[in-house]
């Protein structure tokens, strides 16, 4: 029997590293080796959708296994590309949901 089972994604994490000298927060990015999400092009709706409501066109959408990473707002890499997670990610009750995934969020193209 064949099992579902998706790539590693590179999660670009943004954590405080420390203070300037006028008291602002410095910020750095980690990378955070996320395994097995599984990644599916946008459906149709999902870029209709995204671009009335945001104002971005989703490009896929990741189904996140469970565990308490953040997903708003994010920088993630895979596919050999820099992409940005947009809108509250949709989650289910871990312990209602039989698969490893309780999380999805869309990305679109990052071009900074």
């Amino acid at each position: 029997m064949a099992r579902i089972k998706g790539i590693d994604v590179v999660l670009l994490d943004t954590v405080v590293d420390g203070e300037d000298e006028f008291g602002a927060e410095i910020l750095t990015e980690r990378e955070v080796v996320i395994s097995n999400v599984l990644v599916a092009p946008a459906s149709s709706t999902d870029i209709t959708d995204s671009t009335q409501l945001y104002g971005r066109t989703a490009v896929y959408t990741l189904a996140i296994p469970k565990g308490d990473n953040n997903w708003e707002n994010k920088k993630v890499r895979f596919f050999d590309n820099t992409w940005k997670t947009f809108g509250i990610p949709q989650e289910g009750i871990e312990s209602l949901i039989p698969l490893d995934w309780n999380k999805k969020v869309m990305v679109e193209r990052y071009n900074g």
